[in-house]
């Protein structure tokens, strides 16, 4: 991996003035922290020309590579940290088979070359913590043996400060790291695990970032959603269906519907029973029947949009009126379909909330106690008296399950609709003796 594949203006910028500023080596020297060979080997690329450190670095590119990193262990101060990094990179970049020489460092100190490099991601200073990002992301992504948890974590849970930093540079070099190292699958399951790194990303695309970023943060969830668990639980804990939805109904990049449609397909694939209510909800199968009408240049998103389309027929072609209603409902996005309206649909289906130990009776009060939706709550209300109309028996469960306190409680709501609604329930609920009693 080159080290371009991670750039950004702000790095290149101060790593153009990092190269003109000078360095006290001498200083460092008569103080006991810099041996005479190191000063001797130092100066000698300190402030030079770019091809006469590159002829020193092609006959003693080892020798270097442990002078940089010894350096960098051993020096405290930010400047001479940031001149460190800067040398440290312009001998990677573009030069991939120079990788090894920092990897290998390890056969030398075992704290190298990773030690210090994670230590100044506590710095203080934005250009020391980016720059030893930007080269820890080579070294981690191109590690021949399994990365261990020592490596990675301390690196991700600083992935994770910068996606929710105010800073763009910082969410961008962050969002550009997870790119490259999440191609490992032990990368995979840290980030998978970090919870608050993967919720930065998705908060991100809720932020209507740049066409770029959306793509960035797209492969970033395509990548993790080759793994089974994230597969079968993001869905469930950050509601990204009908995001990645919005997001690609309102793309004008073909990569971005692109990457969003390859993520559709794993989480299809691999999940279908997690993944497919919340998909039906979101309109995905009308979605992707638009988009395999129109002309596309690469033939893989040709490809993934079909298989798209095709499971996504076969699996809802069969759906009742109920499934469609029970899909909703699991998906948490409930709105004014005609279903919850439809007596017959009621009159027909009531007691259906109670199978499974009352799953979906449960669900309906669960989102009337979370939701701060007024849409949900005013559509959860209602079902709710729809099931003590057409099932009397279901005001005693209702009561004893928390779902009669919590509708009377809407009657003060904010949302005009949302009091209208737990009005007609309540009435519902306390209009008629007990039978149940």
């Amino acid at each position: 991996m080159s080290i371009s594949l991670v750039s950004n203006s702000y790095l290149d910028e101060n790593s153009a003035k990092i190269r003109a500023k000078p360095v006290p080596w001498e200083g460092y020297q008569r103080a006991g922290l810099v041996t005479s060979e190191e000063l001797s080997l130092i100066k000698k690329v300190d402030r030079q020309s770019r091809s006469k450190i590159e002829s020193l670095l092609v006959s003693d590119g080892q020798t270097y590579a442990l002078l940089y990193l010894r350096l960098l262990k051993k020096l405290q101060r930010i400047d001479t940290q940031s001149c460190i990094l800067v040398l440290i990179a312009d001998a990677l970049t573009d030069h991939e088979e120079r990788i090894p020489l920092f990897t290998s460092a390890a056969q030398t100190d075992p704290e190298l070359p990773y030690g210090p490099l994670l230590r100044i991601l506590d710095s203080q200073d934005d250009f020391v913590q980016l720059k030893a990002t930007q080269i820890l992301t080579v070294l981690l992504s191109s590690e021949k043996s399994s990365l261990q948890p020592q490596q990675i974590h301390p690196f991700l849970n600083t992935l994770a400060l910068f996606v929710v930093n105010p800073s763009p540079n910082k969410r961008d070099v962050a969002v550009q790291c997870l790119e490259a190292v999440l191609a490992r699958p032990e990368c995979r399951k840290a980030v998978w695990a970090n919870a608050s790194l993967v919720g930065g990303l998705v908060d991100i695309l809720r932020h209507n970032p740049t066409p770029q970023m959306n793509y960035q943060v797209g492969f970033c969830l395509w990548l993790l959603s080759f793994e089974q668990e994230v597969a079968e639980q993001i869905q469930k804990r950050f509601d990204i269906i009908p995001l990645l939805v919005d997001v690609a109904q309102g793309a004008a990049k073909e990569k971005v519907i692109r990457v969003i449609v390859a993520t559709f397909r794993n989480l299809v694939s691999k999940a279908p029973q997690a993944n497919l209510p919340a998909m039906l909800v979101a309109q995905l199968l009308p979605f992707s029947k638009n988009l395999a009408g129109r002309k596309w240049t690469d033939e893989d998103i040709v490809e993934d949009i079909q298989f798209l389309r095709d499971e996504l027929s076969t699996r809802f072609e069969s759906l009742t009126t109920y499934d469609e209603y029970r899909s909703e409902l699991l998906s948490g996005h409930l709105s004014w379909t005609p279903v919850h309206e439809s007596d017959l649909f009621w009159k027909e289906n009531a007691t259906k909330l109670n199978d499974k130990d009352y799953e979906l009776l449960k669900i309906l009060i669960r989102l009337l106690n979370e939701s701060n939706d007024s849409t949900v709550l005013a559509v959860a209300s209602h079902d709710i008296g729809q099931y003590v109309k057409h099932y009397e028996r279901g005001k005693k469960i209702l009561t004893d399950l928390g779902g009669k306190t919590r509708v009377m409680e809407l009657l003060s709501h904010q949302n005009s609709d949302v009091r209208y609604q737990a009005l007609i329930s309540v009435q519902r609920l306390v209009s008629h003796p007990w039978a149940a009693v």
